[in-house]
C-alpha cells in the first residue's frame, strides 16, 4: 500500500513540474517594464479583465500601484447606469491622470457591460503603457463609424418600470407567503427629475404547533412622488409627496407633502467621487389610523420639518457614506427624533482595511402606536410597532491580506479559490 501511494505523489509531483513550467522570460519581461495597476471596483468581473488585458501587472494593493483605477457608477435616467473610470497615476507616472465615462442601457447583458468596461480600461491604460518598452507590441486600430441617424425619443426621456415579485416559504409546522407588485415611471434630465412609484405589498404566516395555532397577516400600500428642478451646480428644490396605508404602522391612511431645498457643497458633476448634501424639508400629513393611539387619537393633521446631513465619498483610500438627520412635530417640539447612518470601508495600510456600519436612532415621536398592549404573536412576528426610544444597529470587520503582490494569473477550475478550513466536534 504504502509503494502504491509513494507512486501516486511521485507521479503527482512530475506532472506538476511539467504542466505547470509558465514562459518565465515574458513573465520576467511583463513584471519588470509593465505598470502596477490596482482595479478599485467591489463590483466589476476582475478575472475577465486580467484575461482580457494582459499588458500590466495587476496588484493587490493600491500602495503597490504605479496606477490607481477607480471605477464609481451611478444611476442614469433611462435606469442604465454611467461609470466613470478615474487614472489616478503614482511613482513615476505621478501627475499622470485621467478619466473616462461610458453609460450602459438597462437592457444590456452582464457580458456585454464587461466588454465595453474592459474596452475602456484599454484606452485608459494605454498612455501609461505606451511609456514603458513594451509600447513596441501595442496596435492601435480604428473602425471608421457608419452614419448615425438622429434619434428620435419617442418617449421624452420617460422610462416605466412594473415588477411583481414572490417569496414562498414552509415546513411541517409554519409557513409563510410574501407578495408584492409595483409600478413606476421616472423620467430625468439635467433640469428635470420626476420619480413616481406605486407598490402594494402582503404578507402570510402560519404556525401550527399541537393545539397553537397562529394566522398573522399584514398589508400595506404607499404612493410616492418626487419632483427636483436644477437650480445650479450646487442648489436644487422641489418636493416629494406620500400616500400609504400599513397595518403595521397602524395606519389606515396617510396622506402627506414636502416641499424641500438642497445645497451641495460640492458640484453636481463630481457626485460619483463626492457628495455632501445638505437639505431642508417642511411636510404636512393627514393621518387617519385604524385604531385609536397612545394620544387618543383616530385622525389628525400633523406638520413636521426636518433637516439632513448626508457625505459620500468614493477616495482611493476607501469610501464613506454618512447620513444625519433629524426631525421635529411642529405642535409639539418635543417629539422628535435623530438618526445617524454610516458605512465605512477605510484602508489603513497595505494589506489592512477596516469594515464598518453603524445606524443608531433616537426616538420621541411614535404618534401611531396603538392604545392597549400588544398581543404575543404580534410582538413575535413583529407585526406591529412597538415603543421604544432608540434603534440601532452595527458591523465591524477587519481583513488583512499579505503575500505575492501580483495576481495576473486567472485559474477558474473547480469554480473556487480554495483555502477553507472545516472544524468539526
Amino acid at each position: 500500500m504504502k509503494r502504491y501511494l509513494s507512486l501516486v505523489l511521485f507521479l503527482l509531483l512530475f506532472t506538476t513540474q511539467i504542466f505547470s513550467q509558465e514562459p518565465e522570460d515574458t513573465t520576467s519581461a511583463l513584471r519588470q517594464f509593465a505598470p502596477n495597476v490596482f482595479i478599485d471596483c467591489f463590483f466589476c468581473d476582475e478575472n475577465y479583465i486580467r484575461t482580457e488585458i494582459t499588458f500590466v501587472n495587476y496588484v493587490r494593493d493600491p500602495n503597490q500601484a504605479d496606477v490607481h483605477v477607480l471605477i464609481t457608477t451611478q444611476r442614469t435616467g433611462g435606469k442604465g447606469e454611467e461609470y466613470t473610470l478615474t487614472f489616478i497615476g503614482k511613482n513615476k507616472y505621478a501627475g499622470l491622470h485621467d478619466t473616462l465615462v461610458f453609460i450602459t442601457k438597462e437592457s444590456d447583458t452582464p457580458d456585454i457591460i464587461r466588454q465595453t468596461l474592459v474596452k475602456s480600461l484599454k484606452l485608459g491604460l494605454t498612455r501609461y503603457v505606451a511609456r514603458t518598452p513594451l509600447n513596441e507590441y501595442l496596435n492601435i486600430s480604428y473602425l471608421v463609424p457608419t452614419k448615425v441617424e438622429q434619434i428620435i425619443d419617442k418617449w421624452d426621456n420617460w422610462v416605466f418600470t412594473t415588477s411583481i415579485n414572490s417569496n414562498l416559504n414552509g415546513e411541517k409546522v409554519s409557513s409563510s407567503v410574501y407578495l408584492s407588485g409595483g409600478l413606476s415611471a421616472k423620467r430625468v434630465t439635467h433640469d428635470w427629475k420626476f420619480d413616481f412609484s406605486l407598490n402594494r405589498s402582503y404578507s402570510e404566516n402560519k404556525f401550527d404547533w399541537g393545539d397553537m395555532k397562529i394566522l398573522s397577516i399584514s398589508r400595506g400600500y404607499n404612493f410616492n412622488a418626487m419632483v427636483v428642478r436644477s437650480i445650479s451646480e450646487h442648489w436644487s428644490v422641489g418636493g416629494f409627496a406620500d400616500v400609504s396605508t400599513s397595518t403595521f404602522g397602524n395606519t389606515k391612511l396617510r396622506v402627506s407633502a414636502s416641499p424641500a431645498v438642497e445645497y451641495n457643497i460640492f458640484p453636481y458633476s463630481e457626485s460619483t467621487r463626492r457628495q455632501f448634501r445638505l437639505m431642508y424639508k417642511l411636510t404636512h400629513e393627514n393621518v387617519r389610523y385604524e385604531e385609536e393611539t397612545i394620544f387618543n387619537k383616530t385622525a389628525e393633521q400633523l406638520f413636521k420639518q426636518s433637516l439632513s446631513f448626508t457625505l459620500d465619498l468614493r477616495q482611493p483610500w476607501g469610501s464613506v457614506s454618512t447620513t444625519l438627520s433629524g426631525s421635529q412635530f411642529l405642535h409639539d417640539f418635543q417629539k422628535r427624533s435623530l438618526r445617524i447612518y454610516t458605512n465605512l470601508n477605510l484602508r489603513l495600510f497595505e494589506g489592512l482595511s477596516l469594515n464598518l456600519f453603524a445606524s443608531y436612532s433616537r426616538i420621541n415621536d411614535q404618534l401611531s402606536l396603538r392604545k392597549g398592549q400588544a398581543t404575543t404573536e404580534q410582538i413575535l412576528l413583529r407585526r406591529t410597532e412597538l415603543a421604544t426610544n432608540y434603534r440601532y444597529s452595527g458591523y465591524i470587520g477587519l481583513s488583512y491580506t499579505f503575500g505575492a503582490i501580483y495576481n495576473n494569473i486567472v485559474n477558474p477550475r473547480f469554480g473556487g479559490s480554495g483555502g477553507s478550513f472545516y472544524f468539526f466536534n
